[in-house]
């Protein structure tokens, strides 16, 4: 199979995957003799094949040492670039080996952290039913780079949680939405209220994902979101949890994120006024599906159109 890209200057020149796995697989293990072995061929004819890909594109892809290998600057450019195309080559390959019989077959779906989530894992245990075979990959992430891999085809589908842009995106609306609040250590004064205000957590270390800040916060506290003491984001509410109980701060995110049971040394109060959240799952307009993707969709629409 070939592709052809224009990369560096160096245009229409045709690269085999084959070619592009081996290189990959050099810059993972940055070591030619590893890499020969994982790939099962000889180191010599591992090395040739690098060499005629530098000399193809006419820049040199990795600095040699005695016994390991390190990316140039347009090694890690081609890195990039390599994966997202077998990313692609290797979804196309899914696709079409399901054309013919359809029990089964791949999506690859990006999503933001929600418990909302709970509304795709039903509909995938329903649809597994059917299609046994079905076989689905996500991606996790705030909406930014879901999206982007939305947009370069990496992914069928995705679930954000802030409104779609209309000019770009079909969607459908997940049924319930997440209700804000602040995780903190149960041993915080604060923890002694039933909700929490911007006074309450005004001058407070707080934790937050850089997509809240921008589109969550000033929906509640308006220009004060700005006076807000944003010592770190996280675009993982898990990770930020750590920080607070190593007391590090306050966490603002979505409820049920944390583990906050009786055993857990942290808990949750939810923000006034009440901030919710809703969730949405996009896919772009005038897209072509897989057979499997398809169907899926269909299933989405059926349960979240009701």
């Amino acid at each position: 199979m070939y592709i052809i890209i224009i990369l560096l200057e160096i245009s229409e020149d045709k690269m085999e995957i084959r070619v592009l796995r081996y290189f990959l697989e050099i810059a993972r293990e940055e070591n030619m003799t590893r890499a020969a072995e994982h790939l099962h061929i000889s180191q010599p004819s591992l090395s040739k094949e690098i060499k005629k890909l530098e000399e193809e594109l006419g820049h040199t892809l990795f600095k040699r040492g005695n016994k390991s290998m390190h990316l140039t600057d347009e090694g890690m450019l081609l890195r990039k670039r390599a994966e997202d195309i077998i990313d692609m080559v290797d979804k196309t390959a899914d696709e079409f080996s399901t054309l013919d019989s359809i029990t089964g077959g791949e999506i690859r779906i990006g999503c933001a952290e929600s418990i909302q989530i709970k509304y795709l894992a039903q509909a995938i245990k329903s649809f597994k039913e059917q299609y046994p075979d079905f076989i689905f990959h996500i991606f996790s992430g705030d909406t930014e780079p879901v999206a982007e891999r939305l947009d370069r085809g990496l992914l069928d589908l995705a679930v954000i949680v802030e409104p779609p842009n209309l000019s770009k995106y079909n969607y459908l609306t997940i049924p319930e939405s997440d209700k804000w609040g602040v995780v903190m250590r149960k041993d915080s004064p604060l923890a002694e209220k039933s909700e929490l205000t911007f006074e309450d957590i005004y001058g407070l270390p707080l934790f937050a994902s850089e997509q809240s800040i921008k589109a969550d916060f000033p929906r509640w506290c308006g220009e004060n979101a700005e006076k807000l003491n944003v010592a770190g984001t996280f675009n993982l509410a898990f990770n930020g949890s750590v920080f607070v109980r190593e007391g590090l701060g306050y966490l603002l995110t979505f409820e049920n994120l944390v583990d906050t049971s009786a055993e857990s040394e942290l808990c949750f109060r939810p923000i006034v006024p009440l901030l919710e959240t809703k969730m949405y799952v996009i896919w772009k307009k005038y897209q072509i599906f897989s057979p499997i993707a398809e169907l899926f969709l269909k299933k989405l629409k059926a349960e979240f159109e009701m």
